[in-house]
């Protein structure tokens, strides 16, 4: 086991010195584009002025014969594409894919200083995490990197979930943990071919009003994923990076995305994965403060003072654990105000406020 002060110590000579804090900026929503596809890659500009964060995907969805093509159009994105304040993350290929190394050795080296996240695909334990991290300090110091890349994790198998508190505590580089949800229906043997969302089997059912066990009973679609986000989002919590939900497939039902990402925001995901550009204003609705919640959350604050005892407020018990909970709603609106004024606008911010 190792030491906690050896966290903080490069695990290379040369390597910058691991972060003691993750640094938290808006990522509502983290944009998977192709970079092997030139009329993809020619409207990033557009899509990066509206994203939080643009992602070269190098894992799934790249034919495999397409793989060193789109390593090296990440590498001139990042050299020659003008991103604007939108972060450029990528997705490496899994750590038993034999296109790896050469992804992290490539893109680290040329164009490490570029990139903000580095996203892991199917991490199923601490011990994958440590050798990314070994692996990036000798890549850092090779290149001269002043800052450490950061690690952010995709849970994709029971394993992964099952180790997820050791994953987030295995390097001070963690930054979050996306839920990948086709991969991990097929590790758990689920019997679903739905990319993230509901499904219709997976119901309750109205008890019974009579004789007839089929009269009058209401069903409701359930969650398959509450229970592996809920567990997500705390095992960040208590490890201080970010939870985030991961991809939902059917691009047509831009209600039932909305839906999902609701959900996942509620239970503490900071972000989703947009797959196709209309999902990005799916998330950046999702993933900001409603404006009404902003206004009650700045009431409570105002009249709880200290933050201590308890007042009556329109009808409701406010008291120190409701006060906490609206530092948290106009921590993240003042924060995605500072760098959107429409939302200022809207959550009644003046310039010196948010």
């Amino acid at each position: 086991m190792r030491s906690p002060k050896d966290f903080f110590r490069p695990l290379a000579v040369g390597a910058p010195e691991p972060v003691r804090e993750i640094p938290v900026r808006p990522s509502r929503m983290i944009h998977f584009f192709p970079p092997h596809l030139e009329k993809v890659v020619a409207k990033l500009p557009e899509i990066a002025a509206q994203a939080d964060v643009v992602l070269g995907n190098l894992e799934d969805a790249i034919p495999s014969d397409s793989k060193e093509a789109a390593r090296a159009g990440l590498v001139k994105v990042a050299k020659e594409v003008d991103l604007g304040e939108a972060q450029l993350w990528t997705r490496v290929n899994s750590l038993d894919s034999p296109w790896v190394l050469d992804d992290l050795t490539t893109l680290v080296t040329e164009v490490g200083d570029k990139l903000d996240v580095i996203m892991i695909p199917k991490v199923e334990g601490p011990e994958d995490i440590h050798y990314v991290d070994r692996l990036l300090a000798q890549l850092e110091a090779r290149a001269g990197l002043t800052e450490p890349l950061l690690v952010h994790a995709i849970l994709e198998t029971a394993r992964g979930v099952a180790n997820v508190e050791e994953i987030c505590a295995a390097s001070p580089r963690m930054q979050g943990l996306s839920l990948g949800p086709a991969d991990l229906a097929a590790n758990r043997r689920m019997k679903t071919t739905r990319v993230g969302g509901g499904h219709p089997g997976y119901l309750v059912r109205q008890d019974p009003t009579g004789e007839d066990l089929t009269e009058g009973r209401a069903t409701y679609q359930q969650d398959l994923w509450h229970y592996t986000i809920a567990r997500m989002v705390d095992a960040c919590a208590a490890n201080g990076i970010l939870p985030y939900y991961g991809p939902f497939g059917d691009i047509k039902d831009t209600v039932a995305c909305e839906d999902q990402f609701r959900n996942a925001f509620l239970l503490g995901c900071v972000g989703a994965w947009s797959l196709h550009p209309v999902q990005i204003a799916i998330a950046k609705k999702v993933f900001s403060p409603d404006p009404a919640d902003v206004a009650h959350a700045r009431e409570v604050i105002e009249a709880m003072g200290d933050g201590t005892g308890a007042v009556m407020l329109n009808g409701k018990m406010e008291d120190d654990a409701s006060v906490k909970q609206c530092h948290v709603i106009m921590g993240l609106a003042r924060e995605l105000a500072d760098r959107d004024p429409d939302l200022a606008e809207a959550y009644g911010f003046s310039s010196t406020e948010a």
